[in-house]
């Protein structure tokens, strides 16, 4: 016997499925975000009577055939089962059946029938859910289970009542077998979530198996474990941050193509000089004002100038293309998109005195070692008729990837959406704290032992550096004046710049970090 929220699940699914709906357009309509709905659908979390009068309403049929099943709120739907008590869209307070966040029966998982919207970024088969607009698996078990539903027979389609066909009633839908649904991460709440007894305090492990879950959850348990004090929480979450990340990326590389080399021999341009000292890697941090902007702002003239700030810009240099294996010395001359490492290099010369060079704050001229984002960020410039091509003297490389990160980098940015949606701050901190951390400590860092890539550390601090160049061309190119550029996301601009770039604290926005009047006096 089905509980009552099993029942109203599995009713939304054979809704969703007759309508041919999207799980993207019932979370706006219910002001939810699609995992939410998600995690409320695998019974990772529970409908509220709030979500069952919304539901009824977006479907125009009573909550009393809501909660009837799915055949009754089906054929209602489709007029061909008479309403248990029409027009009526709430009931008394019920409350549901607690049910735990465990898979469905096989029986009741049958009618959990959601359509594809597209072929998974991270392992190429059919995915049900979308994140940032991208078809995507919401965990590794699920990329795991799709690559096995290939080689696996199909299963019987399910029987479908075609609209010129009568309909038969509550006998005839009948949805095809599915997988068990996996359940999704949803939002921490402030209030403290009581951890469970069987998780060991202080370790990295998790008992969630949705790469999401192992942020949130992780939250849940130390903000229990402090008796809600938001300061000692964060305290605890962000000295547990090298060790949880670490954790965070080994569980979503499971299912992966490829394994990672994590302690690679490391070339001697990648070596410290010194305990304190640096390698041989020139990264492209930029510090650069422009020229003309300063000159004439001493001789009066006035500019009000916006300062902006790149929002997580370390989270986004995470897509960045990175060796897999060993580096091994490549002396072509050439580069090939498909390989990543570093590269000696003699840049062009740089002509623009109202855009920063993508080198950054080099004055030495001659040779330099670059990262494989410095490269490509350089022939992109030749590309487009900036500079010439830089001559490649000497390579490091190994056969590379772009999506090594991006299941862990996709699920940090939506918790930290979630989280900044929510007004939680604590979380947003957490996360932070765990992308900043990994790559500061992925290079020869004794507070990470776990994993020694140098490489991926200056690839990726040099990806973010170029993301920020990106942002200063696409300013210059949209007619404003690019006054100052330093570090890895501040940008000073003069002009409408809100016609340029979205405000905000998504990934893809900016925000206000000061504006100011720049010159004025002799």
């Amino acid at each position: 016997m089905l509980s009552t929220e099993e029942s109203l699940r599995l009713t939304v699914a054979a809704l969703m499925t007759r309508t041919g709906e999207r799980q993207a357009v019932l979370a706006v309509a219910l002001g939810l975000s699609q995992a939410q709905v998600s995690r409320k659908q695998s019974g990772g979390a529970h409908w509220s009577l709030e979500d069952v009068d919304g539901l009824a309403a977006h479907y125009g049929i009573s909550v009393l055939d809501l909660l009837a099943g799915p055949t009754h709120a089906v054929g209602v739907l489709h007029g061909a089962t008479a309403s248990l008590q029409p027009g009526v869209l709430a009931v008394p307070p019920v409350r549901l059946a607690p049910v735990a966040p465990t898979l469905l029966p096989a029986e009741a998982a049958a009618a959990v029938l959601r359509l594809p919207v597209g072929s998974c970024v991270l392992c190429g088969q059919p995915a049900v859910d979308e994140v940032d607009g991208f078809p995507q698996h919401l965990s590794a078990e699920e990329c795991v289970e799709a690559a096995t539903a290939v080689a696996a027979p199909a299963p019987r389609p399910a029987a479908v009542v075609s609209p010129a066909a009568p309909a038969a009633g509550p006998a005839d839908v009948s949805p095809a077998p599915a997988a068990p649904a996996v359940p999704v991460a949803a939002v921490p709440s402030s209030v403290p979530a009581p951890a469970p007894a069987a998780r060991r305090k202080g370790t990295a492990g998790y008992a969630s198996g949705s790469v999401m879950e192992q942020i949130t959850d992780r939250v849940h348990d130390i903000l229990a474990e402090q008796g809600g004090d938001l300061g000692a929480a964060e305290a605890a979450l962000i000295k547990m941050a090298i060790p949880d990340v670490m954790a965070l990326m080994k569980s979503s590389r499971v299912g992966g193509r490829y394994e990672h080399s994590e302690f690679p021999p490391t070339a001697d341009i990648l070596h410290k000089k010194s305990q304190k000292g640096a390698d041989e890697i020139w990264e492209g941090r930029p510090k650069w004002r422009n020229p003309e902007i300063f000159k004439a702002a001493k001789s009066g003239d006035q500019f009000e100038v916006t300062a902006l700030d790149m929002n997580a810009a370390y989270l986004s240099a995470l897509k960045c293309w990175l060796p897999i294996g060993q580096l091994r010395e490549d002396t072509s001359g050439v580069h090939d998109p498909k390989k990543a490492g570093v590269h000696l290099i003699t840049p062009a010369d740089w002509d623009h005195t109202d855009l920063p060079n993508p080198l950054g704050a080099r004055l030495e001229p001659g040779q330099l070692w670059v990262t494989e984002s410095t490269l490509r960020q350089l022939l992109d410039c030749a590309r487009q008729g900036l500079a010439e091509a830089p001559v490649i003297h000497r390579s490091l490389v190994s056969g590379a990837t772009e999506a090594l990160l991006e299941k862990m980098r996709r699920a940090l940015a939506e918790v930290r959406r979630s989280a900044i949606a929510e007004g939680d701050e604590l979380t947003v901190a957490y996360v932070k704290a765990m992308y900043s951390k990994f790559v500061s400590t992925i290079g020869e860092s004794s507070a990470n032992r776990e994993i020694r890539r140098p490489d991926w550390m200056h690839i990726i601090r040099s990806k973010a550096f170029a993301n920020l160049w990106m942002k200063a061309h696409k300013a210059r190119a949209a007619g404003l004046q690019v006054v100052q550029v330093s570090g890895t996301d501040e940008l000073h601009l003069t002009g409408e710049w809100r016609e340029v770039f979205s405000e905000g604290r998504d990934l893809a926005q900016v925000k206000v970090k000061d504006t100011y009047i720049l010159g004025g006096k002799k």
